[in-house]
């Protein structure tokens, strides 16, 4: 493995998808496509756990629409919750003030 100093390296959806097929279709272990091909086992097990999960329309976990889904309602929900503290605040405010 290549120590590239903690930077990240990218992946184009191409290569992730070759690397994806060894394991799934060519029955390769996980340990020996990512020897093949540079990469660290995590990396690999998680892009194979995320393609079965599309492959199997979610029966094997969120699939990539559905994680993509999941990110925008839980980003929606905190700006939710932060507009009712601070309209719950306005109130109190307005109240203390009327009163």
């Amino acid at each position: 493995m290549s120590g590239t100093g903690g930077k990240r390296r990218q992946f184009t959806d191409e290569f992730r998808a070759g690397a994806v097929r060894l394991v799934l279709d060519e029955g390769r272990s996980i340990a020996q496509a990512a020897r093949e091909l540079d990469l660290t086992p995590s990396a690999l097990s998680n892009w194979v756990r995320q393609a079965r999960a599309d492959r199997t329309k979610g029966k094997a976990g969120l699939t990539t629409d559905e994680r993509a889904e999941l990110t925008a309602l839980r980003k929606e929900l905190r700006v939710v919750k932060m507009e009712r503290e601070i309209l719950g605040k306005a109130v109190a405010f307005f109240a203390k003030e009327n009163a």
